[in-house]
Formats: structure tokens, C-alpha cells, sequence
């Protein structure tokens, strides 16, 4: 038997918090994770007794706080933003210590591949402050995997020399975006891995990872490169993946994040179930 807990992105089931931990709690996960970047559970709208409530709920419904999510959808590739989303970040965090989890995942951007590109030493020295300040509270940004090869995010980790930023393990990101082997990069990425994502997808044909993600122009994207698909279904080989985690020692949460669909409950109870039978 696996140690890993089945958790759900919240906002996944596209209803309101309460009737979601419902759900959550009803399909037999362990924890949640949930957007904390606006609306209420953005922090500056989380007063302390809020945050006490929030998590004293959660907890009625016997589950805890995987994660939250931090992704401010700008990633930290501009110097003229990027003093607005570290402290933005920051508060995120404070927020997820409030809530009993030392994690927030979030996107940083897509690393270049060269060291010579200017936007690397820009996201370098962002994430230096990030995990300056994670460091203080023994908790990690967790940037999700995907936009790169796991190898030069590895490159880029290194030179942080840290772990207050860290990695959220997105094995459908990575088949879907850059045709990376989720497998290999749990092995390539073992020091940093401190909470995963559980999604599966395909790739249908290339787009830079640059364009994909709005960062270089195009004429036109033409048809969707990739398709988000339920557990098992696409091109994430689960059994070896998880497999992987196993032998590295990972013992955290695999949280289901399912964001296309028209039935979510549905989708989610499935992948609930999926990991059930491949991880007892």
C-alpha cells in the first residue's frame, strides 16, 4: 500500500465552499486544496476569526489543507511587477500557515532555457525572496510543473539553493505541454517535490511552451494543443508514476485537480476511486 492521501482542488467541483466540502468529504478524500488569490479566501479579505471559521469547517468535515493555491497568473518574469506579487505571495503564505498547511502552489512563469535569457536571473532573484521568506516559516512556494523540462527546472531549483521553493508535481502538464516523461521527472526532481497534482491529458501537437503560455506572440494557436482528460485516460502512466513517488519517499497528498468537464463531481469521484485502486 502506497502512503499517499487522495486530496481535491476545491474549486474543481464549481459550486460553493460549503456544498464542495460536502462533496469532498462524501467521495472519501482526505484534503482539499483551494484558490486563495481573490474573492473571499484571498488573504486581505480572510480576517482572523474568517480564517478560524474556514478552517474549523474543514476540519467538521474531517479533512485538512493540502495546499493553497497562489498562482497570481502573471508568473514573476517582470521586474516592474514583481514587487506587488512577492508581497502578495507572502501574505499567501502567511494565510496557508493560518490555515495549518505549509504550502502554496503557484506558477512562475515558463524558465528559459538558456541562463542567458534576462528573464532568468529576474524569475532567480523573485524566488530568492520567495524562499528567503518560506525559509522563516519552514514552508515552501510549490512551483507547478509543467512549463519546462524537468531538467532545467531542476538547473534552476539548484541555483536557488533552497527548498522554500519547491515543486507541485503536475505529471499532466508535463505530457501535455513539453512531451516530458512525468515518470523520469519525479526522479530528476526528488529534492524539491512537496505536493503533487493528480490530472492526466495528451498532447495532440507542439506549441512552444513560450507561446502556449503567452509569453511570445503567434499569428494564430490554430486548434488546442493538448486535451485534459480523466484519470487513466490519457497519457500519464499512473502505475509507474506513483511507483516512482513511492520510492523517493514521497508521502504527501496526490490532490485531483479536474478543470474542463460537465460533469466534475462525477469526473472527481471516478479519480477518487482511480487512485483508491492503485494506491491500497
Amino acid at each position: 500500500m502506497y502512503p499517499f492521501s487522495i486530496g481535491v482542488m476545491l474549486d474543481s467541483f464549481r459550486t460553493e465552499f460549503p456544498e464542495a466540502l460536502d462533496k469532498a468529504e462524501k467521495l472519501g478524500a482526505k484534503g482539499i486544496q483551494v484558490y486563495a488569490t481573490k474573492g473571499e479566501m484571498a488573504p486581505e479579505n480572510m480576517t482572523a476569526q474568517n480564517r478560524r471559521d474556514f478552517l474549523r469547517s474543514v476540519k467538521d468535515h474531517g479533512l485538512v489543507i493540502s495546499a493553497l493555491c497562489g498562482d497570481l497568473g502573471k508568473g514573476f518574469g517582470d521586474p516592474a511587477w514583481n514587487p506587488q506579487l512577492i508581497e502578495q505571495s507572502k501574505r499567501i503564505l502567511d494565510l496557508a500557515m493560518d490555515l495549518e498547511t505549509n504550502v502554496v502552489t503557484t506558477h512562475i512563469g515558463v524558465v528559459p532555457t538558456a541562463k542567458e535569457n534576462p528573464r532568468y536571473a529576474i524569475m532567480q532573484d523573485a524566488c530568492g525572496k520567495l524562499a528567503e521568506y518560506a525559509d522563516t516559516l519552514k514552508a515552501h512556494f510549490a512551483i507547478e510543473t509543467g512549463p519546462e523540462l524537468a531538467v532545467v527546472l531542476k538547473e534552476f531549483l539548484d541555483g536557488l539553493h533552497s527548498t522554500g521553493v519547491a515543486v507541485n508535481l503536475d505529471p499532466a502538464n508535463f505530457v501535455m505541454v513539453t512531451g516530458d516523461d512525468p515518470v523520469q521527472a519525479v526522479y530528476t526532481l526528488k529534492d524539491y517535490i512537496v505536493h503533487t497534482h493528480a490530472k492526466d491529458g495528451r498532447r495532440l501537437h507542439h506549441v512552444e511552451p513560450e507561446v502556449l503560455y503567452g509569453l511570445e506572440e503567434a499569428e494564430m494557436l490554430g486548434d488546442a494543443s493538448y486535451i485534459e482528460l480523466p484519470l487513466g485516460e490519457g497519457d500519464v502512466d499512473f502505475p509507474n508514476y506513483l511507483k516512482a513517488l513511492h520510492e523517493i519517499g514521497y508521502q504527501g497528498f496526490l490532490t485531483i485537480e479536474r478543470e474542463v468537464g460537465d460533469d466534475p463531481e462525477g469526473d472527481i469521484g471516478a479519480a477518487v476511486k482511480f487512485l483508491m485502486d492503485l494506491t491500497k
